[in-house]
């Protein structure tokens, strides 16, 4: 499995730095965001380090697919029933902070912090 060892996510996703774990499997790692934009806010995080999303390609299919048809679930699992968001921030113009792949999901009641 690739991972790289300056990468704050990599250091998650190897038990290095703590996280409040909502799930967890062979592929992925979902946990709260330290700085969260809504009441509900997680990050899902595959466990191989890929950049971003413009650094996958056809072998990451499936975990793409994965890592968005695991957002839903979660999402009820932790009482959001209105509604959420699901955001990819691609590259430093697009917002990404951090350089591994990671799906933001929010939600809960309105007004949010940002968005």
């Amino acid at each position: 499995m690739s991972s790289d060892p300056n990468c704050i996510f990599c250091k998650i996703v190897a038990g290095q730095i703590p996280s409040r774990k909502v799930h967890e499997d062979e592929e992925l790692l979902v946990f709260h965001d330290i700085n969260p934009w809504a009441p509900v806010h997680v990050l899902i995080v595959p466990r191989v380090h890929v950049a971003s999303l413009a650094a996958t390609g056809p072998e990451h299919e499936a975990l793409l697919g994965r890592m968005l048809t695991l957002a839903p679930k979660l999402m009820q699992q932790l009482g959001v029933t209105n509604g959420f968001r699901v955001v990819v921030n691609t590259g430093r113009d697009g917002g990404q902070e951090v350089d591994h792949l990671h799906v933001h999901v929010m939600g809960g009641p309105r007004p949010w912090l940002k968005g």
